[in-house]
């Protein structure tokens, strides 16, 4: 594949970027609710579009195994950016824009001294350029000066892991802010030389904002709304691009285990508010604030703020049966605005540590 040349990208790329700005000025207990509005009473929304895929949300159990090697290795890596239709809830389309088609982009995992041979992919069906800045990269951009590409166009880069965490990459074109809101956001895992701990399951969410020029639950195509952008004011916080994705209203919870040790990352893309990360009916048992997987982790936390452009990790356990919600403790935003998964803890009652009818006779079933 033949690239432009670098100062043909460069000019190439700040036209679309202005281009882009211009164009987009002128434009409950276990089932969730709806994330319906005034707005959505009203007659004249525009019919929904026509969907490329039936579902954008990533599946939050797929996530790659551990680091169980011990000297340096290399990992080839291919990604690409794709530009798809999809719903944000039912009868609610949006135009996303991702890595590998799903939201949150696919987690990277290495060990701290791998090295990385990382190739970006814009197919030529695409209408914007994109890259990739991944913040546990030393370099300019975080690698995002080397793989600014057009439609049509690859990129390479090479890089070593220096430094452990769970960090964040995201987008980085001049317009990011509408390319995360779209999608564009995934996280890399480092891991540290000696590895982590062990536990029973692991998970991957990401919570992120989208704002457009309709209320939540008014049906129709949903387009990007520059003007929400720029006051921070979103018409949905979802996990992983769908309104309540992971609740009885969605794809359902996510089945878990009683007495089970969970690992969770969340990657907040943003692109602009802070999440007040809570377990509805847990706490946090070990949390690795901000993705910082050396130090000690910080013992039971309610509640937990974790930035846009930030992987947190934390550790739950699983003792009794039952929901256990995951949410932003601002709770606007789960009430009315989408952001809200379930893991639904399978088992036996312990009413030693919790009984839901302590008067009755059915040991708390």
């Amino acid at each position: 594949m033949t690239l432009l040349p670098n100062i043909e990208r460069r000019s190439f790329l700040k036209v679309a970027g202005l281009g882009g700005a211009a164009a987009l000025a002128g434009c409950a207990e276990n089932s969730a609710p709806t994330a319906t509005t005034d707005a959505a009473q009203t007659s004249d929304s525009s019919e929904a579009a026509s969907v490329d895929v039936d579902r954008i949300a990533a599946d939050p159990t797929d996530i790659p195994d551990p680091v169980d090697w011990n000297e340096p290795r290399t990992h080839d890596i291919t990604m690409e950016t794709t530009e798809v239709t999809a719903e944000i809830e039912p009868g609610v389309t949006f135009d996303y824009m991702t890595f590998e088609g799903q939201v949150p982009g696919p987690m990277v995992r290495v060990r701290r001294g791998d090295t990385v041979n990382l190739t970006l992919r814009n197919p030529e069906d695409s209408d914007m350029p994109h890259n990739i800045d991944f913040h546990a990269v030393y370099g300019p951009g975080g690698g995002a000066d080397a793989t600014t590409i057009a439609p049509g166009e690859e990129a390479t880069i090479e890089f070593k892991a220096t430094y452990p965490g769970s960090h964040i990459y995201h987008c980085a074109v001049p317009n990011m802010d509408h390319h995360i809101s779209a999608g564009m956001f995934g996280a890399i895992l480092v891991e540290p030389k000696e590895g982590l701990p062990k536990v029973d399951r692991e998970l991957y969410f990401g919570q992120h904002e989208i704002y457009t020029d309709k209320g939540a639950g008014e049906e129709g195509h949903h387009k990007f709304s520059l003007e929400a952008a720029k006051s921070e004011d979103p018409t949905y916080v979802t996990y992983n691009g769908e309104a309540y994705a992971f609740t009885e209203s969605g794809y359902g919870p996510v089945q878990v285990d009683q007495d089970e040790r969970i690992r969770i990352f969340v990657s907040n893309g943003g692109p602009n508010l802070s999440s007040s990360w809570h377990a509805i009916g847990n706490v946090w048992d070990k949390l690795y604030r901000d993705g910082d997987l050396v130090s000690d982790p910080a013992r039971f936390v309610e509640t937990t703020p974790v930035s846009p452009g930030t992987v947190t990790a934390a550790e739950i356990k699983t003792p009794v049966p039952g929901p256990i919600k995951l949410v932003d403790h601002a709770l606007t935003r789960v009430v009315r605005k989408g952001m809200l998964g379930v893991l639904d803890v399978q088992g036996e009652q312990k009413p030693e540590i919790y009984d839901p009818d302590p008067d009755g006779d059915s040991g708390g079933e």
